[in-house]
Formats: C-alpha cells, structure tokens, sequence
C-alpha cells in the first residue's frame, strides 16, 4: 500500500476589498492617458505602464467595470468635444441645399458647403478612429480575457460605433426648428455625397478623395456593435439611396435622350455612363456598389427605352445595317448583351431587316433592264472573241433571265457577307444572332420561287467561264459561296434535277475543268449526302469510262488499217441513262412528248457507228446503244474554193476553216456537199432528209445561217427568224478572220426557264416526290409494323427534310394511294392507325 507524503501548502487569500482600492488609481491613469490620445499628447505615455494598469484592473475580476468606464468616458468626449464641431458644421443654408433642394444656389456653392461639412466629419471620424485604435492597444488584455469569456462585443466595436450613434444618428438640432420632419446627422451627409456624385455626373469636378474616405467610414461602421458583415452602414443606409437617386437620375436623363439625341448619340452616352459607374466605384465609392448601380443604368438608361431608341429613323438599327455602322452595332451588341441574355429585340430586328432587304433584291431584280450588256458572251461564245467586243450588245430573252439570276446570286451572297461582317466584326460570333440570320436568309431565299435554279445557275456560270483565269483560292472561294446557298435551300431535290441538267451540259461540251466539277461535288456531298451526289458522280464515272473506251476504240480502228474509217476521228460518250437527265438523253421536255426520233445520219458518219457498235457488244453482250444526236457536237474541215472573178482579197483564194457545231449542225452542213453551185434546199427538204425534229432544226439553220461570224448558208428570205418556208444554200463567198470558227447553240438547257417550262420541270419534281415519299413510309412502316397517323407524318417529314420540305397533304395523298395498293392497312377499331402489310 502506497504513503502519503505530507506536504505543507500555503494558504489562500481572497481578494477582497483590496481590488477595489487598486481599481480607481488605475482607472485615473488610464482615463487621463485616454484624455491625451484625444488631444494627441501621448507623446509622454507609457504603454507599458498603461498595459500594466488594465492587467491589474481585469486580473481583479473589474473588467466589466472597466468596460462601462470607457464606454461612458467617450460618450461624454463626444458630448463635450466632438458634436459641438460637428453641430457648427450644420448650418440652416446647408440644411435648405442639401435636405430641403431649395433652388437658387449654383453649383459652386453647394459644392463648397458640402465638402466643408464632409471635411468636418472626415477629421472627426479620423480623430476618433486612430484614437480608438490607440485605447484597444492599451485595453488589449481586457478584450483578449473579459469580452471573449463573456461573448460581449469588442471595446473597440463598441467604441468605434460611438461615432454611429452620437454623431451620424444625431438629431440635427437648433438649425432645423423650422423643419416639420425629423432629420439626423447622417441624412444631411447622405444628401451631400449623392449631390457631389450627381455634380460628377453633370461635369464637375469634385473631391474625390474626401467622398471615398466617408464612404470608407461608412464600409468600417455597421449597425450594431456585433459587427455583422452585411450590416454595414455603407449597405444598409447609404447604398439604397444611392441607387434610388441613381435610378432618378437616369430615367430623367433617358427621357432628355429620347427627346434630344439619336440612336449612336444613346449608345455611346450609355457606354460612357457604364465606365465612368464602374470607374467611380473603384475610386469614389466602393466595389460592393460596382454591379449594382451598373443593373441602375443597364434598366432605366438602356433597357428602359431600348425598343424606341431601336426604332428611331434615320439612327436606329435600320440605319446601322444599310449605312455598315460597325462601331455603333458593336457597341449596340455589347449593351444589349447586358440587359438580355436571349438578345430578343435585337434578333426580331435583325431578322425583319434580313427578310426586307432580301426582298428588296428580288424587287430590283424585276424592275433592273438586262436588255444590254456590256461584252456579254452567248452561250457559244469563246472567252476570247466576247473581250473583244467592245460595245455593248443586246441580249436575247434567254441571256437576259440568265444575267438576271447571276445578279439575285450575287446580291445574296453580298448581303450574306455584310450580316457575315456584321456577325464577326460587331456581334462576336453570337451563336443566338447567327442561328436567327440564318433562318431569316433561309425563308427569304425559299420564299423566292426560283432560287434552286438560280443557284445551279450561278454554279453553271462560274465554272463555264473564267475558272482558268482564277487562282486556287479563287476557285475555292467560288466553291464555298455555292456551298452556303446551297444550305440554304430547302427545296433540293430541285436543285439537284437543275445541277444535273446544267452539269450534263458541262461535261458532254468541255465547258469546264473535271477536277473542279468532282471538288464541287465532293463539298456537296459533304454537305448533303451520298444519296444527294451518286448521280453526279455516277456522270463522272461514265465520262472516265467513255475516254478510255474511245481511245481503246481508237487503236482497234488503227490496228484494223481501214483508211475509211480514219477519215472520221470519233469520240464517244457512252451514258448511262439513269445518271443523266432526260432532256439530255433524248427524252420529251414538254408534256406529253415523248422520247426524240432518230435522224438520219450521212453514210459516213453511219457506217462509224455500226463499226463502234460492233466493237463495243464484243465484251459486252446484252447491252443497248441508243445514239443521242441532239447532245453531241462535231468539228467539220471545210473547204471553201476560189470565187470565180475575184483577183484580190480573201475570195481570190481557197479558204479553209475548222467549223464546231452540233450533231445536227454537222448532218445539215453534210447535205450540201453533193449540191452544185446555185442548187438551194428547202426548209422541209432538209427535214425529210435528216428527219431532225423542227424545232431543233430550226435552231440549227439559225445558227449556221443567221449568225455572221459563222454565216456558211444563206437563207432566202434574209430574215432572222427560220420558217418553213425558207430555202438554204451554199455561202461560197464566207470568209472568217478566224481559223476555228464555233457556231452558238441559239438553245441550251443551261438557259433559265421560261413559265411553262418551270410548270413542266414542277410537274415531274412532284412525280419524283410522290415516289420518294412512298419509300419513306413504306421504309417506316416496314420497321415499326404499327404506327399512328400523326407519328407516320412526323417522321416522313424527319426523314426528307434534308432532300426536300414535304407538305402534309402529299403525305396524306401519297398514304392514301398505299393503302389502296395494300402495302398498308387500316388498324380495326382506330383508323387513325396503320399497320404494314408485308
């Protein structure tokens, strides 16, 4: 068992009444000490000492006696030295400026008086602050023991906010008897700070420095003496009359702009206004403020009246737009963008604007004369020969609606540029504004009823002529400008029947350069599909396969040693028929025509063909050739002797040329080489002997003998226009400056259509429509075996919108006819539900 060791220990002796005796010395020193800190004659202070005074003062358990005792020793300091400075400060003039607004003061005046009174309660509030600063560093063990373990507020919050509750919550006193309502201290200081800001705002200078240190004073007071965060003066008082005067100010000032200025006058006075807010928080008032006065003139100085200032004639959006204002427009954007996110006044606008102007351009498209053009090309014509024509020449119907749509491209691809600028250089790429100018050039581009064929033939025209001229980027600038129309469209499949009758004429003539027609392609299908291009790029295939099978021809030709068969040099493009058009196959272009009847060809030209017919059924039995005379061309050596007579000049001697013409040129032009000099043929002769459709055989004489640079029959009568009643013969006096001479085609398809030819062109698009359609449903509903009438439509529709919009009552139509034919059937007991018949 463990011993307890004795120990003697000292006794305890409570402190008694010994503490109270210790107390009051100790509290005249530190009273004493706190009267020469007000004074600012601490100089002979000793903090240790003082220190040591508070010490003996908490370590006696008088700490909160010591805490009342400074408490009411600066109340009474602020009775006896501080509010009588202060009262002195506020005068009945100050009061009557500053509270009252009575008029007749300047702004000098009132600016002099404020800052007056504010430097008084900035020294007092300085004083009282670095003193209060110097008691809490002699007081510091009373607060790190008494407040903390009796949870009560610091002596320093406590006696900071002395300076709340006798200065700025102050009744003003003597020189406000005559005033009814009851003001503080703080009211008169609000009221002069709000007034300084708005002499800012007006063009003044003021003192900046002296309103941030009282805006600092109000930041470091708060309501109580808890010191609650959000409970600053500067929050809970100041603020909220700073921004209702605010919200004052600008509405009126709004109001004086819709009155005085324009739109760009607004902008620019509002940007202003935004950065010198945000300039005056940092430096004037506080950065708490920064957001929410920038809401103040966001709301009353720019959202307020942003649909009139919008609207006004002559600056407003309109005006932006049509004058390219970029800098206003960016800055519209850039104010826009703070007070709606969703930019709606700013996107029904723009898209008005897109809609107006794109109608704008098929106005003047109507009303623009293409009657004369300078150094216009026909269709015919070489690059060459149309630079050198000088002078203006008239257009034929047919080059005029072909101008026509080259010139609505054109403006559309310009006005896309300029909304494109607009969006990059003003806008920032908003996705919001792009989606909404793009649906707006969408509905103006398909609410113009030719736009596929415009399109195609704004293609046609770039890559027929001048694309040798043109550098790589160039070419691919072209390229991409088709491409953005093309997104455009909604009616495709029209444009593809366009672009392939326009790119079948290309490539059967030579008119462009294969690798950019297989680029072109190659970015639609990109673009659209594979299902969009196979029929282009089944033509490329069958272009490639008819070169290497003609030159094949060719050496089998020469391996043969026939000299007959060489006279004729034959190139061939074997087609295949449902990669081409009709129209170029040979088929009917109007209603109810149907396919062309074979001419018949000269006796040369058709032993060639059984030749190459033979040759081509030797690794391909089974196969079909039907020749198609009216796409093909021929280059015919013509002999032109010496006129009789004639000693000097070109007819003095045999002339030769290399004539380029159709296929039917070439059969007309071979029956007058057995005619002797005088014998003429008649319109209908010529018919019979080549069995050339009329109208084709119009345009052939035409063209061989209307035009003069290729004049090489003459026509009786010399009229422009071919009857059947007209008589052609030899033109043995034709001379050319030319060697090759190309005749025109006075028809091509790549022409824009006439109405009835549009109606015609509709006609089988809507043929190929139903058709398209029947697969989609038929497709649906093999997959999903049963389906609601409304769910069928929304997903045919789904499907096809990327080919064409369908209407809902072809849909119906185009149902209807597959339920009569039983690949579907009514549900028994709903028949608003269809179900697949396999």
């Amino acid at each position: 068992m463990a011993s307890r060791t004795n120990k003697i220990r000292p006794i305890r002796k409570p402190i008694t009444n010994r503490d109270q005796s210790e107390f009051e010395p100790c509290w005249a020193l530190l009273r004493d000490a706190m009267s020469d800190i007000h004074l600012q004659n601490a100089g002979r202070l000793s903090f240790e000492q003082l220190y040591r005074a508070s010490y003996k003062i908490v370590l006696r358990k008088k700490g909160a006696l010591l805490y009342d005792r400074v408490r009411d020793f600066e109340q009474e300091w602020f009775r006896d030295h501080i509010m009588p400075s202060i009262a002195a400060l506020i005068t009945k003039n100050l009061i009557n400026i500053s509270l009252l607004q009575h008029p007749g003061s300047s702004s000098h005046e009132r600016r002099e008086m404020g800052e007056k009174f504010l430097r008084g309660i900035r020294d007092s509030w300085t004083d009282h602050n670095r003193s209060m600063n110097m008691i809490a560093d002699v007081l510091m063990y009373l607060d790190r023991v008494y407040t903390l373990e009796t949870k009560q507020p610091s002596l320093f919050a406590v006696t900071i906010g002395l300076f709340r509750d006798n200065v700025l919550q102050s009744h003003i006193g003597t020189a406000a008897e005559d005033i009814e309502q009851d003001f503080v201290v703080f009211d008169i200081l609000c009221a002069v700070v709000l007034d300084l800001i708005n002499m800012e705002r007006d063009g003044d200078i003021i003192n900046r420095n002296l309103v941030r240190k009282i805006t600092a004073m109000l930041e470091s007071l708060y309501e109580t003496d808890d010191e609650i965060e959000n409970r600053r003066l500067y929050l809970t008082l100041f603020e909220p009359r700073y921004l209702e005067a605010s919200t004052e100010f600008y509405r009126k000032e709004c109001e004086k702009l819709v009155q005085e200025a324009n739109c760009s006058t607004w902008l620019r006075h509002a940007q202003r206004r935004l950065n010198e807010e945000r300039e005056r928080c940092g430096t004037t008032l506080s950065i708490m403020t920064t957001d929410k006065i920038a809401s103040v003139v966001e709301k009353e100085l720019i959202e307020a009246k942003l649909d009139v200032f919008l609207a006004m004639e002559g600056s407003g959006l309109k005006p932006m737009i049509d004058n390219d204002r970029l800098d206003d427009l960016s800055i519209l954007y850039q104010l826009i963008s703070r007070v709606d996110s969703t930019k709606s006044a700013l996107k029904v606008i723009l898209q008005r604007r897109v809609r107006e102007l794109g109608q704008e351009i098929e106005k003047a498209l109507k009303n623009t004369d293409f009657s004369v053009a300078g150094a216009a090309a026909g269709d015919g014509e070489d690059a060459g020969e149309a630079a050198e024509k000088a002078k203006p020449q008239t257009l034929n119907p047919a080059q005029q609606q072909t101008a026509a749509a080259i010139k609505w491209v054109d403006d559309v691809l310009q006005l896309k540029d300029k909304f494109d600028r607009i969006l990059s250089d003003c806008f920032c790429d908003d996705l919001l504004l792009q989606s909404a100018i793009t649906r707006s050039f969408s509905d103006f581009i398909n609410s113009f009823n030719r736009s596929s064929e415009y399109v195609s033939l704004f293609i046609d025209d770039n890559l027929k002529r001048g694309i040798k001229t043109k550098t790589e980027a160039e070419v691919d600038a072209v390229l991409d400008k088709a491409i953005v129309l093309l997104r455009y469209l909604s009616d495709r499949d029209m444009f593809e029947r366009y672009y392939q009758k326009h790119l079948a004429k290309r490539l059967l003539h030579g008119k462009s350069e294969i690798h950019t027609e297989k680029e072109m392609v190659s970015r639609m299908k990109s673009e659209m599909g594979n299902h969009f291009t196979s029929k282009f790029e089944g033509m490329f295939k069958d272009m490639e396969l008819s070169k290497d099978l003609t030159d094949n021809y060719r050496d089998h030709i020469a391996s043969l040693g026939d000299a007959d068969h060489k006279m004729v040099d034959l190139n061939i493009n074997v087609l295949t028929t449902n990669n081409w058009p009709p129209e170029v196959m040979g088929g009917g272009t109007s209603k109810g025509e149907g396919a062309k009847p074979d001419c018949f060809y000269p006796p040369e030209i058709k032993r060639l063909q059984e030749s190459f017919y033979k040759y081509y059924l030797k690794d391909r039995s089974g196969r079909v050739l039907t020749w198609v005379s009216s796409a093909g061309n021929a280059d015919i050596k013509c002999v032109f002797p010496k006129v009789p007579g004639k000693e000097t000049g070109p007819l003095s001697k045999e002339r030769r040329y290399e004539l380029n013409v159709s296929t039917y040129g070439m059969i007309v032009l071979m029956l007058f080489n057995d005619l002797v000099d005088g014998e003429s043929l008649s319109f209908d002769e010529i018919q019979a002997k080549t069995n050339i459709p009329a109208p084709e055989l119009m345009r052939t004489l035409a063209s061989l003998s209307s035009v003069p640079k290729c004049r090489v029959l003459l026509k009786e009568p010399a009229t422009k226009n071919v009857k059947n009643t007209d008589k052609f013969s030899y033109n043995a006096q034709f001379v050319s400056k030319a060697i090759r001479i190309k005749a025109p085609v006075i028809s091509s398809i790549s022409k824009v259509e006439g109405d009835e030819e549009r109606k015609e062109t509709e006609r089988k698009n809507d043929q190929t429509r139903a058709h398209v359609i029947d697969a989609a449903v038929v497709r649906i509903m093999k997959q999903r075996k049963l389906l609601a009438h409304t769910k069928l439509v929304q997903e045919v529709i789904s499907q096809l919108m990327g080919r064409f919009k369908p209407d809902v009552p072809l849909i119906k139509k185009r149902i209807e006819d597959l339920l009569a034919r039983e690949y579907l059937e009514r549900v028994e007991g709903d028949s608003s539900t269809y179900r697949y018949l396999a």
